[in-house]
């Protein structure tokens, strides 16, 4: 795993939904090593632990990632602060991510909330083969759809409160478009018990599935034991860390 630790400049600073901010950091090197579904560990002034943050777009020709994230702590909160001109202290790229296969006729991307944004990335390279849908709570915690529209890609919305979109979850178009078959990978990431429900769904269609899991972390590099979760490889259980192993799993490999 390659990757560096450096002051970036933020080039762009959006607030884009209630307590949910878009940064686009000037990072040349990052961006060009960088793959989706890879993360930023970021340092919030004042504290010792960084605060993970999937990368949202990864741009090779302007030297740019754009990262998107929810305040949900005093951690993220501190990084809110920062605005367009301020340095950002980033560890980065980390973990493991997506497995692109350009051969694939149609994919499915699915997002649940803050787990939306590591969603476009691919979107942006399956483009009109992708089918993304997202799930939020309200219309007010909605994000990213014009952006997933923009890459030609198809935009499925749901909302747990039907304010906006289909009224349920996001497994409820899933089960449907599996149900018409020819998809050849679902991508997901998201809440664990949303996960879940993706990855029994694929399973019982035979569908291709990695998902992105959702960890606190410590260090971000393997080194502690702080985003360990249960996997299985070759029928034997074993602990994976989230910030090396993963993020992303084979939905098949993790165990619930």
């Amino acid at each position: 795993m390659k990757y560096t630790q450096g002051q970036y400049i933020i080039r762009a600073k959006e607030a884009i939904a209630r307590n949910i901010y878009s940064f686009t950091i000037a990072c040349p090197e990052v961006a060009a090593a960088a793959v989706p579904g890879q993360f930023v560990h970021i340092r919030a002034n004042g504290f010792t632990l960084r605060r993970p943050i999937s990368i949202c777009c990864i741009d090779r020709e302007q030297g740019t990632l754009r990262i998107v994230f929810e305040i949900r702590g005093q951690g993220t909160e501190e990084i809110a602060r920062l605005n367009k001109g301020d340095l950002i202290d980033m560890l980065a790229p980390l973990g493991h991510g997506f497995t692109i296969d350009e051969s694939f006729r149609k994919v499915v991307l699915v997002g649940g909330g803050i787990g939306t944004p590591p969603m476009l990335p691919l979107a942006k390279i399956y483009g009109e083969k992708a089918v993304m849908i997202s799930g939020f709570r309200n219309a007010q915690a909605v994000i990213l759809q014009d952006d997933f529209r923009a890459t030609g890609a198809e935009a499925v919305l749901c909302t747990d409160d039907g304010s906006a979109g289909i009224h349920g979850f996001v497994t409820q178009p899933l089960k449907e478009l599996a149900a018409q078959g020819g998809i050849d990978a679902v991508y997901a990431c998201g809440p664990m018990p949303m996960l879940k429900g993706i990855a029994a769904i694929c399973g019982e269609n035979d569908i291709y599935c990695e998902i992105s899991l959702e960890e606190r972390m410590a260090c971000g590099i393997g080194a502690c034991l702080g985003c360990a979760c249960r996997t299985k490889r070759n029928d034997e259980e074993y602990f994976a860390h989230v910030c090396k192993d993963g993020p992303v799993f084979r939905a098949e490999e993790v165990i619930w």
